[in-house]
């Protein structure tokens, strides 16, 4: 749900070096004062300033993923700061951020996404970008709050749809004024790339608004909304309705050792990492108390538990719902302990994303209580009140493809809090209703074995997500949408990295291909597992 990495734990390595390369532009920008005056329909310019080199700080009460280090805007040279008011509808107030480096602009414009409910403007991805020569634009999709708060929505059922995707349209459609007024020129491509509720808010650019953006990346996207968080209630039932079902985070440590002793060896290469989890056929019983109850094993009831949340829950008429967990990503700073299981019953993050949707956006009841609904019920509630707002599930994406548009979706095999088996099934349901060659000239799909949610995990996990990493398209997914969309260079294997304890200062780890779904990584043999150079890129495993 969201890629709030420093609060909810998730380590994202951070990379400052370099900018993009691109084509200079030869218009020199205008007084951005001026902008101030400039007329745009539905919305008002608040302010307009010139912020000199190294020296803007982002407001002092914002989380602290969204800020980033103080470094990062002591290296940003002077920029154009916009801030924008729109208001589409009579109860919308969308705050809009655009940024636009007064020397040396690439030409491009990147839209910046939110994590969890929104709420903020994340200064951070505007920092980036500006330091890689970018125009860009953040917006808090049009109300104020943390991102794992949804109490704004109570009553407001415009600013829901504000939230589920008119907001980034608006910032986008305005950004490019913007642009266009301060440069005499329009920005020569469009990008976009985000995570989570990000990646479901690049999923409905594409489908909704194909004309905003040339080049969309989705990463673990929360598309399919309304099932999601049913799962979400599904897990709450399975693990809380009953005390005895409940497994504390002192027993994933356990879970998760036993999954990589029955498990991780299936790839050629004992790592702590699988790479495929859906080769991984753990059964949870293995792990039945055979004595006393203790954290290396688990209760019936918790083995009960356990099957479903890798199973994941069905509807009345036995359809899956929304697919299970994958085996192997149970243990770390974002996994299950954050996630699923949380620090006690009630306190994951995947249950305040389920209470707070439920209770502010499909029921409207600020006492909603959870154990009164059924799971169907609950998923019919929401698929009537907010599937057509909030779900970016459309697989003919015709529209964006004509107009020349690349999709690259990633997804973690480690992800703790969407299961990966969605984004492949939504890649399928793409190329089943356009056609494979069709889907293929316009968009990829890596799966990152060892990812967590959008970022983290044991496995190669920096590969130039999130406007941060290398500065070559080898190794920053970015950058190769970019080569793709200009030069005509469609991607093939991207070299992921994994840095000592995350950090870059501290060396190389290993490196790993992430290859084109439906091919996947798989060791040679005889070289050096720590070289990305010792895999091949191969058909899928059955």
């Amino acid at each position: 749900m969201s890629k709030m990495h420093g609060t909810f734990a998730v380590a994202i390595v951070l990379f400052l070096s370099g900018t993009a390369s691109a084509q200079d532009t030869s218009s020199a920008p205008q007084s951005c004062e001026k902008l101030s005056q400039l007329a745009v329909s539905k919305a008002k310019i608040v302010s307009a300033q010139t912020v000199e080199a190294g020296t803007f700080a982002p407001p002092a009460a914002m989380s602290p993923w969204l800020t980033g280090s103080p470094d990062l805007y002591k290296t940003l040279g002077a920029f154009c700061r916009v801030v924008v008011e729109a208001t589409p509808s009579a109860d919308s107030s969308i705050k809009i951020e655009v940024w636009m480096p007064t020397e040396g602009w690439n030409g491009r414009f990147r839209g910046q996404g939110n994590g969890g409910f929104a709420g903020e403007i994340d200064y951070r991805r505007l920092g980036l970008a500006v330091q890689q020569k970018y125009a860009s634009a953040a917006t808090d999709t049009g109300h104020s709050a943390g991102g794992t708060d949804a109490r704004w929505a109570l009553g407001h059922p415009k600013k829901v749809i504000d939230f589920g995707y008119r907001a980034i349209h608006e910032m986008t459609q305005i950004a490019k004024t913007v642009i266009s007024a301060f440069y005499g020129t329009n920005a020569q491509h469009s990008y976009f790339d985000n995570c989570s509720n990000g990646g479901r808010q690049a999923l409905m650019e594409a489908q909704r608004f194909p004309r905003d953006y040339d080049g969309i990346i989705s990463g673990a996207p929360a598309n399919y909304w309304t099932h999601l968080l049913t799962k979400a209630l599904a897990d709450s039932h399975a693990t809380t309705l009953d005390p005895a079902s409940y497994i504390p985070a002192s027993k994933v440590p356990a879970l998760a050792r036993a999954v990589n002793a029955a498990c991780d060896v299936q790839d050629g290469v004992t790592d702590g990492v699988l790479n495929d989890p859906r080769q991984c056929k753990f059964d949870p019983a293995v792990l039945l108390c055979k004595a006393e109850d203790s954290t290396e094993c688990l209760t019936a009831s918790q083995v009960t538990a356990l099957k479903k949340l890798y199973e994941g829950p069905r509807d009345a008429k036995g359809a899956l719902i929304f697919p299970g967990y994958l085996p192997g990503a149970e243990e770390g700073e974002g996994g299950w302990g954050l996630w699923i299981t949380g620090p006690a019953p009630r306190q994951s993050l995947m249950f305040a994303f389920g209470i707070g949707y439920f209770s502010n956006m499909v029921y409207a009841k600020s006492d909603w209580d959870y154990r009164n609904t059924k799971v169907n019920d609950g998923l019919k509630a929401a698929e009537r009140k907010t599937a057509k707002i909030l779900n970016a599930t459309n697989p003919n994406l015709a529209a964006f493809k004509a107009r020349g548009g690349k999709l690259i979706l990633y997804h973690g095999w480690n992800d703790a809090a969407i299961s990966a088996l969605n984004t492949i099934n939504y890649y399928n349901s793409v190329a089943s209703k356009m056609g494979q060659a069709e889907a293929d000239a316009f968009s990829r799909l890596y799966m990152v074995p060892g990812l967590q949610h959008c970022g983290g995990g044991p496995g190669a996990n920096a590969f130039g997500q999130l406007g941060q990493g290398a500065r070559d398209p080898q190794h920053n997914m970015e950058l190769a949408l970019v080569e793709w969309v200009e030069k005509s260079v469609a991607p093939s294997a991207i070299v992921a990295t994994k840095f000592v304890d995350d950090d870059p200062s501290k060396g190389v780890k290993f490196t790993r291909p992430l290859c084109p779904y439906p091919q996947v990584a798989k060791f040679n043999g005889d070289g050096d597992p720590n070289d990305a150079a010792s895999f091949v890129c191969t058909a899928e495993s059955k």
